[in-house]
């Protein structure tokens, strides 16, 4: 019997907590961890951004970066072409913001989380004040939203219909996000 390839894609806002849980699982389940947003920061490095500072998305540069995205759609869909490819290898866990739509298969979750949450957690993460987080995710996430629209025509964070579960993670640690995982997909992909 030939064992079933999985593909599990973890989507959330920024400061949801994708990347931390998607990470996670990927090392419990043995299975391969691709991002999104590392294959953005490669493809920016070529073009000579220097993404390497914790909060780059978040500062000047990275903002300087998505406008460039804004113009040139080939960045994303570049990104996009290597997570389909990815993705069809199988035995993945995928931290993205379109593979939930753009991909037949695999288990597809939303981590929701309010945005007084997010700017918390990035503002701790990255350093800076709540009020420079909020003002940075509000125009990161416009921008983003207004690129994905444009070029495939879901709206992200808003339309929820390619996934299997939508977990509010608002009030939840990052370990208690983990357990629930665990324990959904312990059920519904492994059949544990």
């Amino acid at each position: 019997m030939v064992k079933e390839s999985v593909v599990i894609c973890i989507c959330g806002m920024a400061g949801s907590g994708k990347s931390t849980v998607a990470k996670k699982l990927a090392e419990k389940y043995g299975l391969k961890y691709y991002s999104g947003g590392d294959a953005l920061k490669a493809l920016a490095i070529e073009k000579g951004y220097m993404p390497l500072e914790k909060g780059w998305w978040e500062s000047r540069e990275g903002l300087a970066f998505l406008e460039t995205r804004e113009k040139n759609l080939e960045f994303d869909k570049a990104v996009d072409q290597k997570l389909l490819e990815v993705a069809g290898q199988g035995d993945v866990i995928l931290d993205s913001w379109t593979m939930p739509w753009l991909l037949k298969n695999g288990f597809k979750i939303w981590l929701e989380a309010s945005l007084k949450k997010r700017a918390e957690r990035v503002a701790k993460r990255d350093g800076i004040s709540i009020k420079k987080a909020l003002e940075a995710l509000r125009n990161k996430e416009e921008k983003t939203k207004a690129i994905y629209r444009k070029l495939y025509g879901f709206r992200l964070g808003e339309d929820f219909t390619p996934f299997q579960l939508i977990l509010d993670v608002d009030n939840l640690t990052a370990e208690e996000v983990f357990q629930t995982l665990v324990s959904v997909l312990d059920r519904m992909v492994f059949n544990k």
